[in-house]
């Protein structure tokens, strides 16, 4: 089973005109556009989204956090999520909803605390080669499923995310990502149940002091 990667994509999220508008739209990823952060080259290629969208269920997160409620959906083609595949890259549209979380998005976007896409997905097809001057560069020839577009705070953490799945005894580099995204995720993890734990027992203690 291939492992989900997520990557930041430095193209700007923008809301339409006017003060009533909701409407966001960015791009998720980029076609032939080498990546930046990464410990290598990668590329995505034209061609590597067909027939992908057609199969995906894609939902749209603040931040990548699915605890924080959906911003939008495309589950085959439908869906309050419009996602659309030009020359360009993978290009996504919504309105954002009329609740406590779209309008923090819209909030954040207007005062550019939220100024870049991101998108989780996973790879069928990529080729590794070793460049010149040592370093390597990832093709990716096709992608197998998307998982979510999102607007993100901290890109620098999307950028460090990574999985390289093939790239023989060079691989240190990119592992050492893995390992720390994997930390990471742990120490968040752990934090919300702390947090959960808390607010249980606060809970408790406050229906004790209404008796």
């Amino acid at each position: 089973m291939n492992k989900k990667e997520v990557r930041n994509t430095g193209y700007q999220v923008t809301v339409s005109d006017g003060e009533e508008s909701r409407k966001v739209e960015g791009y998720a990823l980029l076609f032939d556009t080498k990546s930046d952060g990464l410990s290598f080259e990668e590329v995505i290629e034209r061609g590597a989204l067909d027939g992908v969208l057609e199969k995906s269920d894609v939902l749209t997160l603040m931040n990548h956090d699915p605890y924080r409620g959906v911003l939008a959906r495309w589950k085959k083609q439908a869906g309050s999520l419009n996602l659309s595949v030009d020359t360009k890259g993978l290009k996504y549209e919504f309105d954002a909803p009329k609740t406590s979380l779209g309008d923090e998005l819209l909030e954040n976007i207007r005062r550019g605390e939220v100024d870049s896409s991101s998108f989780a997905f996973t790879v069928e097809k990529d080729m590794w080669e070793k460049k010149s001057n040592g370093t390597w560069k990832r093709t990716i020839n096709k992608i197998e499923r998307l998982y979510d577009v999102s607007p993100v705070y901290n890109a620098a953490y999307s950028k460090t995310s990574v999985y390289m799945r093939s790239a023989n005894d060079d691989q240190i580099d990119a592992q050492s990502l893995v390992d720390e995204q994997e930390r990471m995720l742990q120490e968040s993890e752990a934090r919300k149940k702390e947090a959960d734990i808390t607010a249980f027992y606060d809970s408790i203690e406050k229906s004790f002091n209404k008796l």
